[in-house]
């Protein structure tokens, strides 16, 4: 399979980078990112691009299956419109594109609380991406939920290391995550073989990522 990830340099989609160069069924791994990645593979692609200028005309779009692992917040994105143009308009983009060149799987890091109705901001977001990407009517298309991330991030984020200590010890789906879990499960789920919709919470992507 040739596989595109987009995300490569996150919290998550490192470790799904990690996992897919490890998978013998992975012939090419295509990981687009603003700036190269310190990994050396001979599958790997890493076309370096802002994403607001992403060649749409490349023959790297053209792969069996994409994961997207890109997010954000409003602090690091400055602003609601860079929030949801990071959030919803890039993993439409590219899921618009690998769909034109053929790919039949689709896979994207969502978040609990995805809600296109929703009144908080975020979850609205969310659930409109999630909302446009049923739509564009995916032979195979994976949602994933997770509760809040636990890991090492590049950035200090106040509100999640106050929350962490408090979601590490809830019942179910409000559990906080390890984000190595959650990267196992998105790589499980997107691999797999399977037709239509499935959406999946935080509490069986920690059952999935064992």
């Amino acid at each position: 399979m040739r596989v595109l990830l987009a995300g490569a340099t996150g919290l998550v989609g490192a470790q799904v980078l990690r996992r897919l160069l490890a998978d013998a069924r992975c012939s090419a791994v295509v990981a687009p990112t603003r700036r190269p990645l310190p990994v050396v593979d001979a599958r790997l692609h890493n076309p370096v691009h802002d994403f607001a200028a992403l060649p749409l005309d490349a023959p790297w779009w053209q792969v069996d299956a994409a994961i997207c692992a890109l997010g954000s917040t409003l602090k690091q994105a400055g602003s609601r419109e860079a929030f949801r143009q990071v959030d919803h308009g890039y993993p439409l983009l590219i899921a618009r594109t690998v769909r034109a060149r053929g790919c039949a799987v689709f896979a994207l890091n969502s978040a609990m609380g995805a809600d296109a109705g929703s009144r908080f901001f975020y979850n609205r977001v969310k659930g409109e991406t999630e909302q446009a990407l049923i739509a564009q009517d995916w032979p195979q298309l994976t949602l994933v939920r997770p509760s809040l991330l636990l890991g090492s991030r590049q950035e200090f984020r106040l509100g999640e290391r106050l929350l962490s200590g408090v979601m590490r010890w809830l019942p179910g789906k409000y559990r906080a995550i390890a984000a190595t879990t959650l990267a196992f499960a998105l790589w499980r789920l997107a691999l797999e073989e399977g037709d239509g919709l499935r959406v999946v919470e935080s509490d069986e992507l920690r059952r999935l990522g064992r």
